[in-house]
């Protein structure tokens, strides 16, 4: 064998193990990028729930000064959130007695939140509490399902607090 032959042959050779090396970076590639999507995906959603979260906070913090909830994210003086991301729109809806923090997708592949602070009598919380006094309890809520709908609001029951059907509690509820 001349040694042009033995050297296309060593060249060949070289070229077919680079190909069976980007074949197995392909197969690996395709076997991670789901997971990784999915990643992306969930990381998504904790904007929302941190949002919400901090809505919720904010929102008792402002009635135990002012005895009544905010009606915008501006006055809550958050600074880091916007009302408006990439992903999710957020909004209140604001009663006498409660007040309703929603992170609605703009994505039909992400879900929902909602996040409900309520006015409960303070003995729901202290049993030696003066029946007079209120205080505030909250809840964060996820939809169960992705999609661009506002989900519906958590419910109180006699100081009781829930989610509302078609929605999921992310954690127990603070004082």
């Amino acid at each position: 064998m001349s040694q042009q032959s033995s050297k296309s042959a060593r060249i060949a050779s070289n070229v077919g193990g680079y190909l069976v090396f980007l074949m197995l970076i392909g197969v690996l590639a395709s076997v991670a990028v789901p997971p990784f999507q999915m990643r992306v995906r969930i990381n998504k959603q904790w904007e929302p729930r941190d949002y919400i979260s901090l809505i919720n906070k904010r929102q008792q913090s402002y009635f135990a000064e002012k005895s009544v909830f905010s009606t915008s994210v501006k006055a809550l003086g958050i600074r880091i959130i916007k009302t408006e991301t990439e992903n999710y729109k957020y909004s209140l809806l604001t009663t006498k007695k409660a007040t309703f923090n929603y992170g609605v997708s703009k994505q039909k592949d992400l879900k929902s939140f909602v996040g409900g602070v309520f006015v409960i009598p303070a003995t729901k919380v202290e049993s030696n509490a003066s029946k007079n006094i209120t205080t505030t309890t909250s809840i964060l809520c996820g939809a169960d399902s992705p999609g661009t709908i506002k989900p519906p609001e958590p419910t109180n029951q006699n100081g009781k607090i829930a989610c509302a059907t078609g929605t999921i509690e992310l954690y127990e509820s603070y004082h």
